[in-house]
Parts: structure tokens; C-alpha cells; sequence
């Protein structure tokens, strides 16, 4: 599955931009990187809940952003559905 997120087209990355997916119903799984800021990483991780979305877990901010191919490190990405 972490493969998926390197196709551009399958994924968002960064925090604002999953939650904004999540809200619109157009997140399908998350990944958060268990080195995030706790605040953010609650706040994805209740919007998870909420929305009864699988939440894969990352082992750092890095990670996460070699797995989708950008160089910034990233607190969290998210497949997103087909439309």
C-alpha cells in the first residue's frame, strides 16, 4: 500500500491538504509519521476516527516523504479515492 503513494495522482501530502480530503470525504487511507508534532498528529489521528479511515502509521517525517517522492519532509499523507 505505501507503494500507491508515489503515484501524484493517488495522494496528497501535508497536513492541511488531508485533513481538507478527509472533511470532503475524498481521503481512502491516511499515513502519519509517528515524529510529528502531537498536536497534529492528534488531530489527524481523531479525524481518522470520526471517519472510520484506516491509519498507517510511519516511522518518521522523512519516511513519509521519500514513500510520496517529495523532498520536504511530511507530517502526513493520504490516498485518496478514485472519482
Amino acid at each position: 500500500m505505501p507503494e500507491r503513494l508515489k503515484k501524484r495522482a493517488m495522494r496528497v501530502v501535508g497536513v492541511r491538504q488531508v485533513l481538507r480530503a478527509v472533511r470532503e470525504e475524498r481521503a481512502q487511507e491516511l499515513f502519519l509519521a509517528m515524529d510529528a508534532d502531537s498536536s497534529l498528529r492528534a488531530q489527524i489521528e481523531q479525524e481518522a476516527r470520526e471517519k472510520g479511515l484506516p491509519l498507517h502509521m510511519i516511522a518518521t517525517m522523512e519516511e513519509l516523504a521519500a514513500l510520496c517522492r517529495v523532498d520536504v519532509p511530511s507530517a502526513a499523507a493520504c490516498l485518496i479515492r478514485n472519482t
